[in-house]
């Protein structure tokens, strides 16, 4: 065999030069995309990144509070739990329906439509119960979830219920407060953020941020809870004595101006307003305009009286109570013949009070009915409110001039009637009503002094004499009190034409006579078994009035009180809003936490604001469930009680 001399030549070298190569490309590739990674996308990677592992939620604050003028809780929002799905995470629709309908109260064909929707997100049932969020935690469905809301509760029931007006369903103020000051009570929200595992966990809450206020402010009313309650309770009395369609009541501060209750009746409890009615939402005082009747009279007799028309002992001719103007019969109720016109005013004489009028003449009685506010609004801060009804003097013929005089022919409302008895009670010189305290309203508040002080003063003399002579209005004397009121008796227009046989029985009182503090106004609307003012509306304005001194410690300890014959003032004075449920008494002894559990919600929150705490409220109800702090333990972290209103809790049911 030859030998093979060729020479074989290496290569591995070359080979292992190439590859070398190829590694210091590719990690130079490396490197550069790296690069470019990390300088060109790193922002938009890490973007991203967090969105898939980090989230924004929003924190949404507690719409702000109602109180009254001495910090009652009128209105107030608790948190509860709304039912929600996704329809597409639904396993079994079937079983879905049948479980959401039984827990949560509702018709299957309408659970059945909610979860076939082709939206992501579908409210299945908003602010429900504690019992039926239990239930729907425990059935444990895909893709119903639950989230945290505010259900808005007003805890005196009916108590100003048209006063405070209502929320919907979103929390929007639709009526009354809730409406007027709506933006002002809304909640703001506050965005956090949250990390999540890939399993969905949440890892982390972003405090920052949580110092930011995001409830909505509070509103602070000039209405005493208390003398409302008294207020709404005699009217609700003489409603139901009389059968009567509808009533008001208005109690005034006279120094001040501030409204300090505004019944209305039928009465409208906002925590049902789905069930309520438009007319019983209606706030009457403001809205509904009423021929008022005698109580104008003390208007005329002061412009009169200030024009030099007639003084308080001018005879006047009351033609034994029967005169005919124009064609048309002007009658009294009772019949007298020369009478001096004080005695016009404490007999309420139809005839003569006429004859005041057509002597004062139109055009002079209008511009003192216009400086005294009639024909135009109060403006005390509530929507819809009326303007009345004052037609131009030049259209008065001489049977309107002559009705007008005794309150007939012309329209107003509860509260511009109570704007004019303010000039009377204040010497002369208008004052404006107040129905809010915070925040302060920005209003003109001009006074304009439309009587001299004197004139203003032989009329309230002339008011007392209707109240402690023998006058229209001796049914509403407290003994020992000093009162001056007026009786109104207004037959009511028919919607036929003419005056029907309906009547508006009213009452106003001015107490004391001479110097007035304390204005009150009744109005009872179509009573059936009797009325006379003097009859239905005067007893009510005295039980209020009585209640309303009583609660002040101003009643005097001679009056013989009549609502029972063994209650005494100190009763009149302490009385609960609620008589009919016994609840136990919150006390803080020794800086331990007092017993709410079982209390009405209303009671509970009067007993902690006079403490200084301001609870959080959980769940529905107007009952105290539980309570955090428990009874008897002392305050977290040993705080007292002035500044412990963050860590109180309270669950309704």
């Amino acid at each position: 065999m030859a030998k093979d001399n060729t020479r074989r030549t290496d290569h591995s070298g070359i080979k292992m030069g190439f590859v070398m190569a190829l590694f210091a490309i590719a990690l130079g590739a490396l490197w550069v995309r790296a690069g470019w990674v990390q300088l060109h996308e790193g922002d938009t990677l890490a973007l991203r990144a967090s969105r898939q592992s980090l989230a924004a939620e929003w924190e949404y604050g507690a719409r702000g509070r109602i109180f009254d003028r001495n910090g009652e809780m009128l209105a107030t929002s608790v948190e509860a739990k709304s039912v929600f799905a996704r329809p597409f995470e639904i396993e079994n629709l079937d079983v879905a329906c049948d479980v959401l309908s039984r827990d949560l109260k509702m018709p299957r064909t309408a659970v059945y439509k909610k979860l076939k929707s082709n939206r992501k997100f579908v409210w299945i049932k908003r602010q429900v119960t504690d019992r039926e969020a239990g239930a729907v935690e425990r059935a444990g469905l895909k893709g119903v979830r639950q989230t945290s809301e505010f259900s808005r509760i007003y805890p005196n029931g009916h108590l100003a219920g048209q006063v405070l007006g209502f929320v919907d369903i979103d929390g929007r103020g639709r009526e009354g407060i809730e409406h007027v000051f709506d933006k002002r009570l809304s909640p703001g929200k506050a965005e956090f953020v949250v990390q999540r595992d890939a399993t969905g966990h949440r890892l982390y809450l972003d405090a920052h941020g949580r110092e930011v206020d995001i409830n909505g402010k509070d509103v602070r009313l000039t209405i005493d809870t208390h003398i409302q309650h008294a207020a709404e309770q005699a009217l609700a009395t003489s409603i139901a004595k009389y059968d009567a369609r509808a009533g008001i009541v208005l109690v005034v501060d006279v120094k001040s101006g501030d409204i300090l209750a505004m019944a209305n009746e039928p009465f409208f409890n906002p925590n049902t307003v789905r069930s309520s009615k438009p007319s019983h939402r209606r706030l009457r005082p403001v809205t509904d305009i009423y021929e008022p009747g005698s109580t104008m009279k003390p208007f005329l007799f002061a412009a009169a009286l200030q024009e030099g028309t007639i003084t308080p002992d001018t005879l006047i001719d009351c033609e034994n109570g029967r005169w005919t103007v124009a064609r048309k019969v002007i009658r009294d109720t009772h019949p007298e013949r020369w009478l001096p016109a004080h005695k016009v005013l404490r007999y309420s004489s139809n005839i003569g009070s006429a004859k005041i009028g057509m002597e004062l003449g139109a055009g002079v009685y209008h511009d003192y009915l216009s400086k005294l506010g009639f024909g135009e609004k109060t403006d005390i801060g509530i929507p819809g409110e009326s303007t009345g009804i004052v037609r131009p003097a030049s259209s008065w013929t001489s049977v309107d001039l002559a009705a007008i005089s005794f309150g007939q022919g012309i329209g107003a409302t509860a509260v511009q009637l109570a704007r004019a008895y303010l000039c009377l009670a204040n010497q002369g010189a208008t004052r404006e009503l107040n129905l809010i305290i915070d925040p302060q309203s920005r209003r003109r508040n001009a006074s304009v002094q439309v009587f001299s002080p004197e004139t203003a003063a032989t009329v309230l003399s002339m008011m007392h004499e209707v109240v402690h002579e023998d006058g229209t209005g001796r049914s509403a004397r407290i003994e020992g009190i000093s009162m001056a009121g007026k009786t109104g008796t207004a037959q009511k227009a028919s919607s036929s034409g003419g005056y029907g046989d309906q009547y508006l029985s009213s009452f106003v009182a001015l107490v004391p006579s001479d110097d007035p503090e304390l204005l009150v106004i009744t109005m009872i609307d179509e009573p059936q078994k009797a009325n006379y003012g003097s009859m239905v509306a005067a007893p009510v304005c005295r039980d209020v009035t009585v209640r309303t001194l009583a609660y002040h410690g101003q009643l005097s300890e001679t009056l013989h009180a009549d609502v029972t014959d063994t209650e005494s003032v100190d009763r009149l004075a302490e009385e609960p809003l609620d008589q009919t449920v016994t609840v136990p008494v919150a006390r803080a002894e020794d800086g331990k936490v007092p017993n709410i559990e079982g209390m009405p919600v209303r009671r509970a929150l009067e007993a902690l604001v006079k403490m200084g705490i301001v609870p959080v409220l959980k769940g529905e109800g107007m009952t105290v469930k539980r309570q955090q702090p428990a009874a008897g333990q002392p305050w977290p972290g040993n705080r007292t009680k002035e500044g412990a209103d963050d860590v109180f809790v309270l669950w309704l049911s």
